[in-house]
């Protein structure tokens, strides 16, 4: 007995066919063209509903837009990422587009890979999210398609940009401790050697930002900086070499929530209290900094908005692909909870 044959596709024809239109008159309504009426294109619609009608992506591919958008992760565990994809994704509701994830590793390599295989498969725009890339290969990218850039200071006249002012937020977790009497702060940071990601990752921003600001409050003399990663694992390991200083620190600023969540493992695993014998703040505001049992200050950088941005400022790249490169900064918050205290005496 032969298996059954798949079911057919359907077809324009068949929605034309359904909704007693022309094939043209179905074309202008998925293109969203000029020349159909309010009446025809809610035939054609409710035609495409009742049969369950989808565009062949690759068919709209050959006719110059696939309505799909590419977005890179450096990392899909950093739980600050989904607040910027949800911020992405609700700015592009009511659109055609839909949105596809590629992991970048945190790498050159991977990142290349990843984008060049969204530009193979002829995605309308791709979003970066701290790329770690060099400024010569972000431009190519964007060169080849409408491309956004987020959290790189550095600026380009072909893509645009939406970053959080990261010096400002470690000036305000810095100036929160200070303000409870914490003398001894210390920083984790993410280690790079690369000038161009020196100058331009958040990362570095928030570093330059904690030396800037214990500097202004008279506390250079205690400035100490331990570079790991930006990862549980990183903060744990960082915790663990500045817990181990013969005069440990009274409060540490971790440079990620996620960075945050290793210190809080080993503040815990040497016996410590947070916040009575040591504070401990972090850096995104993600969702489980607000959970009770945790309650991590933080700084809100407000992911969705950066999200929001980032999908504007892509539809409007997309539509003109010759206009002039936006930069948005935005201002990050201070979200002071329950891990950070007074200054043990």
């Amino acid at each position: 007995m032969e298996p059954p044959a798949p079911p057919r596709r359907v077809t324009i024809v068949d929605v034309a066919r359904h909704a007693q239109v022309s094939t043209t008159a179905v074309s202008k309504v998925l293109r969203n063209a000029y020349g159909a009426s309010p009446e025809m294109r809610a035939r054609v619609r409710r035609a495409i509903d009742e049969l369950g009608y989808r565009p062949y992506a690759a068919a709209r591919g050959l006719r110059g837009q696939t309505y799909t958008i590419g977005v890179m992760l450096p990392d899909i565990r950093n739980p600050f990422f989904p607040e910027i994809l949800d911020g992405l994704t609700s700015r592009l509701q009511g659109t055609d587009y839909q949105v596809f994830l590629g992991p970048g590793c945190n790498g050159e390599k991977e990142e290349a890979r990843v984008t060049e295989a969204m530009i193979d498969r002829g995605m309308d725009g791709i979003v970066l999210v701290a790329p770690v890339s060099s400024p010569t290969r972000l431009e190519h990218v964007a060169s080849v398609v409408p491309t956004v850039v987020i959290g790189r200071h550095g600026c380009s006249p072909v893509y645009d940009t939406v970053t959080d002012d990261d010096v400002a937020g470690a000036a305000l977790i810095v100036s929160h401790l200070a303000g409870l009497g914490h003398r001894r702060i210390a920083h984790i940071e993410h280690h790079e050697t690369d000038p161009t990601r020196i100058a331009e990752m958040p990362n570095a921003q928030r570093a330059d930002g904690y030396r800037r600001a214990m500097r202004s409050l008279g506390l250079a003399d205690e400035i100490d900086v331990v570079s790991t990663s930006y990862t549980q694992q990183g903060g744990y390991r960082g915790a663990k070499e500045l817990l181990g200083r013969p005069h440990r620190p009274t409060a540490v600023f971790a440079g990620a929530d996620i960075v945050a969540m290793g210190v809080l493992e080993a503040v815990a695993e040497a016996g410590l209290s947070v916040p009575g014998e040591i504070s401990v703040a972090g850096y995104d505001n993600t969702t489980f900094a607000a959970f009770g049992p945790i309650s991590l200050t933080s700084v809100d950088q407000a992911g969705h908005e950066i999200g929001a941005n980032a999908a504007r400022l892509l539809l409007e790249r997309i539509a003109d692909r010759h206009k002039p490169s936006v930069q948005v900064r935005l201002s990050p918050t201070l979200m002071p909870r329950r891990t950070t205290s007074a200054a043990p005496e």
